[in-house]
């Protein structure tokens, strides 16, 4: 007669043993959690360094910031990485200078539901060896469809002078009546304007130029 087979009793968990795995398994899920923790608090902070890099950077004069700091970091990394964040890709301030604004002289928000002007007295134009150009963009950095497919204009623009020889850039969204070929088109909503001056002259990085305010047209 076959033998009957034995019934196999379950082992009994040590305890010892259960609380191990379980403290193992929570080293373990707090190790991680630590280092996601950590990675997020770094991002942040990394970035909040990086801002406050880009303001200390900059000079800012009737609404426009620029830096003489482009291309000259050394062993500053904090400072590579507020250009790269920046503006990316500048050249040196030898051959060329930026400056942007947002804003009016009042401070307000530059935007196309109102008019403008950038007015360049005699001699007051950007000073340089090479060219300068004035673009439009809209809040998000991006280039401005417009009717006459104008997103800069410069000293190649053939800008009309004034009779006295000053310059008057105008910006708005609608073209201005006999001042078309000053005419840099604005988006309906919030916009920058970015100046760039190529090989810019001495005065410029002296320190010694500055750019005129953008004026709202009442």
């Amino acid at each position: 007669m076959a033998e009957k087979p034995k019934e196999s009793i379950p082992k009994k968990t040590d305890g010892k043993s259960l609380f191990s795995l379980i403290r193992r398994r929570t080293i373990i899920t707090d190790v991680v959690q630590g280092i996601i923790v950590g990675a997020v608090l770094a991002f942040i902070t990394a970035n909040l360094l990086i801002n406050a890099e880009v303001n200390t950077m900059q000079t800012t004069v009737n609404g426009w910031s620029t830096t003489l700091k482009y291309g000259a970091f050394g062993n500053d990394i904090l400072l590579r990485a507020a250009c790269a964040k920046h503006l990316p890709a500048a050249n040196l301030p030898e051959e060329a200078v930026y400056w942007t604004t947002s804003t009016d002289s009042t401070g307000r928000t530059l935007n196309g539901q109102h008019d403008y002007i950038l007015h360049f007295p005699v001699g007051g134009l950007p000073p340089n060896d090479a060219f300068w150009s004035l673009t439009m963009t809209d809040s998000q950095r991006r280039m401005v469809n417009n009717s006459i497919n104008r997103y800069s204009v410069g000293d190649r623009s053939n800008l009309v002078p004034n009779d006295d020889g000053s310059i008057d850039i105008y910006m708005q969204n609608t073209a201005p009546v006999g001042h078309e070929s000053n005419w840099l088109p604005a988006p309906t909503g919030d916009f920058m304007l970015w100046l760039r001056v190529y090989q810019p002259s001495p005065a410029i990085l002296n320190g010694e130029y500055y750019v005129p305010p953008v004026v709202e047209v009442k």
